[in-house]
Formats: C-alpha cells, sequence, structure tokens
C-alpha cells in the first residue's frame, strides 16, 4: 500500500540492531526502501486495526442467532417505557 501524499511530517524510532536487519532484508525483498517498507507495513497495520471497529466477523451459528435477535419483537422494559413518557428537562 504506497502512500500517495507528499510527505511533511517526521516519524523517528528506535529499533534493535537484528530488528532493522530484518526490516532492511525485507524491504529488499519487495524491491522498495526501508523507509517505505515500515510506512507500508504500518499503514497495513493500522488499517486493520481501525476496520475492527467497523467491522464484526461472525461464524454461521453466531450471524443466524445475530439475526434472530434483530428480528424479534422488541421486549418491553415498563420502566424505560415510563422514562419515555415523562416530561424531561428538555421539554418547553
Amino acid at each position: 500500500m504506497a502512500v500517495s501524499q507528499s510527505r511533511s511530517e517526521k516519524l523517528d524510532l528506535r529499533v534493535a540492531p537484528e530488528a532493522k536487519r530484518m526490516l532492511q532484508e525485507a524491504a529488499r525483498e519487495r524491491h522498495t526502501s526501508l523507509s517505505q517498507f515500515v510506512l507500508d507495513s504500518a499503514i497495513a497495520a493500522a488499517t486493520d486495526v481501525l476496520a475492527e471497529r467497523t467491522r464484526i466477523g461472525l461464524n454461521s451459528e453466531d450471524w443466524t442467532a445475530f439475526l434472530a435477535a434483530l428480528d424479534a419483537a422488541p421486549r418491553k422494559h415498563p420502566r424505560m417505557e415510563r422514562l419515555l413518557s415523562e416530561p424531561s428537562v428538555l421539554d418547553d
């Protein structure tokens, strides 16, 4: 995943020598610079982490249970009904 935006920010990090060698070797394998390899890898990982906030993975059994819960009639909650029927401080 290449970043097409111009680069105006700098990110410094310290790594162990063996970690740097591994990253350099992987960058060579991908025919890219070390900086580009690290940036692409970090962005891919960040994309995965942030996607977890919006994507839910369910197996077929859990998916069926989820759909059943959505299709079920709403349960009565007397306290909630009373709360919603009373005037609020936001009402005129």
